[in-house]
């Protein structure tokens, strides 16, 4: 389901190893919370794979119940139109989502200045906009190529329609609300102290601990320790240079 109709491809993240440690982490307090409940234990089994099977529902529902898997459609949305990212005239990308006919109204109205432009035949229902896709996003195109993406998002605002603003990574980083929201801290490295995320939770009266980021093999003689090896074994394997 990633890709375009031309060829699929790679999740931007690793989304399997974020899904599966996730799971872990509800599943571990889930089992902590039925042992201080009932006193019994728990063997938590988890799978990268059935973690992924969970986030592919819907499209997996979609395949079985629906006769057909839901086509590649890049940033845009499989079934729902308009829906993604549109280029603006001062070089950026503002995403938006149109739900219903109610939003499509204002949506032509308030943003595009095109009232009519939802009594036309080919966009008047979800499954006729769908079909038509290529011509109301060259409509679409047409019309915000001549403002600069803060006024689109201003009138997607004015118009109750969802949208969002395509950030580079350079502006994920400087984005205000990750400041607003104090999700930075600050923790030492082998280079120097570095900002570094917080957990995107925040707990009453409970700062996350941010240790130090440590050089390569810092904790390799403790760890080594904890497993059973003598302070003389190590020794020996950090002389032949297993270690």
């Amino acid at each position: 389901v990633t890709g375009t109709p031309d060829a699929a491809s790679k999740a931007g993240i690793p989304v399997a190893d974020i899904a599966a440690g996730m799971y872990a982490f509800s599943a571990i307090l889930a089992a902590l919370l039925r042992r201080e409940r009932t006193g019994a234990g728990a063997t938590v089994d988890i799978t990268m794979f059935e973690a992924l099977g969970e986030w592919m529902g819907f499209p997996s529902y979609f395949t079985a119940y629906g006769g057909a898997p839901p086509p590649r459609s890049g940033a845009y949305h499989a079934t729902i139109v308009p829906y993604g990212p549109f280029p603006t005239g001062d070089g950026g990308t503002v995403f938006l989502s149109v739900q219903n006919e109610r939003e499509f109204a204002r949506f032509c109205g308030e943003v595009l200045g095109n009232e009519s432009l939802a009594d036309d035949a080919r966009f008047s229902s979800g499954p006729a906009r769908l079909q038509h896709r290529r011509a109301l996003h060259a409509e679409i195109e047409r019309v915000l190529s001549r403002m600069d993406s803060q006024e689109v998002i201003d009138r997607l605002e004015a118009a109750d329609i969802a949208n969002a603003r395509l950030n580079t990574m350079q502006e994920f980083w400087r984005h205000p609300q990750l400041a607003a929201r104090r999700r930075w801290a600050r923790v030492g490295s082998p280079a120097g102290e570095l900002d570094a995320l917080k957990p995107p939770f925040n707990l009453d009266h409970l700062e996350p601990r941010m240790d130090p980021i440590p050089a390569v093999g810092e904790h390799t003689r403790a760890v080594l320790g904890e497993l059973g090896y003598s302070a003389a074994e190590i020794d020996r394997l950090a002389a032949e240079g297993a270690v």
